[in-house]
C-alpha cells in the first residue's frame, strides 16, 4: 500500500497517463509528486520528491518503480553542478540524494522533476506534442496553438542542463502550464495532482486537435504507383514468405526475435511519394531512435516484384545498411565511445506488406514496432504543419552511444539459455507438450503451443504469459495445409522458428489380431507421417533463416523394446527414431541438429493415458490403471516414476547451448529399462 496522499495519487494519475498510447509510449516520459514526510532518523520533517524510477511505464507503475529523493540534497546539486559538459556526473550524484533505501534507481530525467518549481511535474511523449516538437518551426507552431501558456524549449538532451533550463523557462513564464521540449515531447507542472493531470491532457488533446483543424491533407504526398497495400490474405502470406530471410538479416550480429504488423497507418506512409525521403531522416525522439536505431531499411520496390528479385534487393540494402551505419559510428565516435553494438536494423518496411520489427525478446520487438508507428504519426503532424526536422545525427548519436544507456545495458541480467529462440511444439495443449512448453518459456524462448485441441492450446499460451511469450496455433499434424498455417502464424507471431518439437502422437494398445489396417494407419498418419510433415516444414524455414536449429522428436523406448499387444504404436516410434538419423545425416550442413528422447510410461498429465491407452496397458498388466505408473516405475533400474518435467528436461539439455555437437543422438528418458538400452 502507498505510505502517503502524495503517492496514492501519483500513482493513480501515471497509470491514467500511461494507458492511453495518445499521451505516451509503453516505457515512455514520467512523473514525480513532491510531498513532507517524517525522518526516521530525527523524526523531524523532510521534503521528499517521489519520481518514476529508472526503466519503469507509467501505464503499469506501482510503488517500487519509484525512486524517493530528499528535495534539499537534490536542488542542491545545482550549487555543485560542474557544466553540460560534465553533466553525466551528475547522475551517481542522485545516489546520494535517495531518502533511505531510495526505491527504484534515478533515471537521467530526475533533474528535471526536482528542479522544476512545482510540487507535480508529468513529462511525456504524446505523437501530438512530438510532431510540434520535430516541426522545423516549432517555436512559431507552438505560439500558435497555445499562445503563452506553453513555453518552447530549444533542443538538449535529457540531463541536469535541461532540469536548469526548464526550471528557468517556468520562473519566466508564470503563466505557462508547461512546455513543448524540441525534438523531444512535453512537460507539465500543477500545484495538485488533478492540476498537474489536466495541463498535461490540455497539452496534448490541445494540439492533436491544432494538428486535425490545421494540417493539410495527404502530408505523406500521393499514392505510389504499385504501391497500394496487397489484399490481406495475399499480405500475411507474402510477409510469411518473407520473414525467414528478414530475421536472417536482422540477426547477423545478434540473434533477434520478431514482431509483423501491417496497421493502416504504416501501410498508407509505405504506399505514399515521399516515405523515402522521410524515412531516410530517421526518428527524432530519444525513446524512438534507441529502440528503432537512428533509421529503418526500407525495401525500395513494389510489392508484385517477383519474390526471388524481392529477396535478392533485400540482400543488397542490408549490405549497404550495415556499411552506412558502420560509416555514421564511425563519423561520430570517440575514444571514448562504446564499441559499436551492431549494424543490423531493428526496423525492416516493406512496402504493400508491412512492418517487420526486432529485438531481443518478443517484447523488445513489438515495442520497437510501436515505436516506430509514434514516429510515423510524429511525421504525419509535422509534414501537415510545416516540414519534419528530426534532430541532428551527431545528436542521435549522442544518445544511442552515451555512457549512461551503456551503464544502463550493463545492468540488465544475463540472458536466459534460450534467449531469442523461437520455438514450436506439436501436442503442446497436455502432458509431454505442455510441460516441454513450460521449460523453454521458463528458459528465455516464445513457444508456438501447436495442437489439435484449440481450447488447450489458448489455456496454455494464456497460463505461458500471452502473445509475447506464447501463442496457440490448431492443428492436425495430418493435414499439410494445416501445418504450412501453422508454421505461417509462428512467422508473423515471432519472426521465425528455431526448434521444433515433434510431440504430437496418439497410442492404440491393441494385440496383432485385434489391430485393423484403420488403426494402422491412424497411427502411422500422425506420428510417423505427421512429424515427417512437420520436420520437413520446419527445415524448409530453418534453411531459409541460415540460423541453424534444431528438431527434437519425442519417440519412446517403444523404438527399440518389443512389448506385447503394441504393434502399431511401437513401429511407428520406430520409423519415429530412424527419421531422427536420417535428418540429422541430412540436415547437418545446415547447422540444423535432429535429436530424439525415448520416454517410458509417462502415466501422469499424459493426455494419451487419459484418453484410454492408460486403461489398455493396465489390463495388459492384470493391474489397476491407478497403479499404471507405480507399475513402470518398479519394472526400472531407478525405481523412478517418469513424469513430462523429466522429458521436458531432456528437451532443455539437448537445446540449451552445452550439446552444440550432438546430433543424431537418442536419450532415454525411462529411470532404466534395461531391454530398451541403445546399442
Amino acid at each position: 500500500m502507498p505510505h502517503s496522499p502524495e503517492v496514492a495519487a501519483l500513482l493513480e494519475r501515471s497509470n491514467r497517463l500511461g494507458s492511453d498510447p495518445r499521451n505516451t509510449n509503453y516505457a515512455g516520459g514520467n512523473t514525480s509528486a513532491k510531498g513532507s514526510a517524517t525522518d526516521p532518523v530525527t523524526g523531524a520533517g523532510v521534503e521528499l520528491m517521489w519520481v518514476k524510477g529508472s526503466g519503469g511505464d507509467l501505464g503499469t507503475l506501482t510503488e517500487p518503480g519509484l525512486a524517493v529523493l530528499r528535495l534539499d540534497r537534490l536542488r542542491a546539486l545545482a550549487q555543485v553542478y560542474p557544466g553540460v559538459d560534465r553533466e553525466d556526473e551528475m547522475v551517481p550524484a542522485f545516489d546520494y540524494c535517495l531518502h533511505g533505501k531510495g526505491g527504484a534507481a534515478p533515471s537521467i530525467d530526475t533533474a528535471m522533476h526536482g528542479l522544476v518549481d512545482a510540487p507535480h511535474v508529468d513529462h511525456l511523449h504524446p505523437d501530438s506534442g512530438i510532431a510540434l516538437a520535430c516541426a522545423a518551426d516549432g517555436e512559431k507552431l507552438t505560439a500558435q496553438c497555445f499562445g503563452d501558456t506553453v513555453a518552447w524549449v530549444p533542443w538538449r538532451r535529457p540531463g541536469f542542463q535541461l532540469g536548469l533550463d526548464i526550471a528557468a523557462i517556468k520562473q519566466a513564464n508564470p503563466q505557462a502550464i508547461g512546455c513543448i521540449l524540441g525534438g523531444h515531447g512535453i512537460t507539465a507542472w500543477g500545484a495538485t495532482s488533478e492540476e498537474c493531470e489536466r495541463n498535461a491532457l490540455h497539452i496534448i488533446r490541445t494540439a492533436e486537435a491544432f494538428l486535425t483543424n490545421n494540417g493539410r491533407p495527404e502530408p505523406f504526398g500521393p499514392v505510389l504507383d504499385g504501391y497500394l497495400p496487397l489484399p490481406p490474405a495475399e499480405r500475411r502470406s507474402r510477409a510469411a514468405a518473407l520473414t525467414p530471410l528478414i530475421r536472417s538479416l536482422a540477426s547477423t550480429d545478434h540473434p533477434q526475435v520478431g514482431h509483423f504488423t501491417d496497421t493502416p497507418e504504416v501501410l498508407d506512409f509505405l504506399a505514399r511519394t515521399e516515405h523515402p525521403r522521410l524515412a531516410a531522416l530517421g526518428t527524432s525522439c530519444p525513446d524512438h531512435f534507441l529502440r528503432t536505431k537512428v533509421r529503418p531499411l526500407v525495401l525500395d520496390l513494389p510489392p508484385t516484384t517477383p519474390l526471388e528479385q524481392t529477396t535478392a534487393r533485400l540482400r543488397e540494402l542490408h549490405t549497404a545498411y550495415r556499411a552506412e551505419y558502420a560509416a555514421y559510428y564511425q563519423r561520430h565516435a570517440t575514444p571514448h565511445s562504446p564499441a559499436m553494438r551492431g549494424a543490423d536494423p531493428a526496423i525492416v518496411l516493406v512496402p504493400g506488406v508491412g512492418m517487420f520489427s526486432f529485438g531481443k525478446d518478443k517484447q523488445t520487438a513489438r515495442v520497437a514496432g510501436e515505436f516506430y508507428l509514434n514516429a510515423i504519426n510524429v511525421m504525419h503532424g509535422a509534414e501537415a504543419l510545416s516540414t519534419y526536422r528530426p534532430i541532428e545525427e551527431s545528436e542521435k548519436f549522442r544518445i544511442e552511444y552515451w555512457e549512461l544507456e551503456e551503464a544502463k545495458l550493463r545492468r540488465m541480467p544475463t540472458p536466459k539459455p534460450l534467449a531469442t529462440r523461437i520455438a514450436l511444439v506439436t501436442g503442446a495443449g497436455s502432458g509431454i507438450g505442455k510441460a516441454i512448453a513450460h521449460r523453454l518459456v521458463a528458459e528465455g524462448a516464445c513457444v508456438v503451443i501447436a495442437d489439435l485441441n484449440t481450447d488447450n492450446a489458448k489455456a496454455v499460451a494464456e497460463e505461458l504469459g500471452g502473445p509475447d511469450k506464447a501463442v496457440a496455433v490448431t492443428v492436425d499434424v495430418t493435414d499439410e495445409q494445416q501445418i504450412t498455417a501453422a508454421f505461417e502464424q509462428a512467422l508473423l507471431a515471432f519472426g521465425g522458428i528455431d526448434l521444433v518439437v515433434n510431440n504430437a502422437g496418439i497410442s492404440l494398445s491393441k494385440p496383432l489380431l485385434q489391430t485393423t489396417a484403420a488403426d494402422w494407419d491412424l497411427q502411422h498418419r500422425i506420428m510417423a507421417r505427421g512429424s515427417f510433415l512437420v520436420s520437413r516444414e520446419a527445415a524448409r524455414v530453418m534453411t531459409q533463416q541460415a540460423l541453424g536449429g534444431d528438431i527434437i522428436y519425442i519417440a519412446s523406448k517403444n523404438a527399440v523394446f518389443a512389448g506385447p499387444n503394441n504393434i502399431a504404436y511401437s513401429a511407428t516410434k520406430a520409423d519415429q527414431a530412424h527419421q531422427v538419423r536420417l535428418l540429422a545425416a541430412e540436415l547437418g550442413e545446415h547447422g540444423i541438429r535432429v535429436n530424439g528422447i525415448n520416454p517410458d510410461g509417462v502415466v501422469r498429465g499424459s493426455g494419451i493415458f487419459a484418453a484410454g491407452w492408460g486403461a489398455q496397458r493396465a489390463a495388459v498388466y492384470g493391474i489397476e490403471e491407478t497403479e499404471l505408473g507405480e507399475y513402470y516405475a518398479q519394472r526400472t533400474l531407478l525405481k523412478r516414476e517418469v513424469l513430462p518435467e523429466h522429458v521436458a528436461n531432456a528437451v532443455y539439455a539437448l537445446t540449451a547451448g552445452d550439446l552444440t555437437h550432438t546430433t543424431g543422438l537418442h536419450i532415454p528418458v525411462d529411470a532404466g529399462v534395461a531391454a530398451a538400452f541403445l546399442r
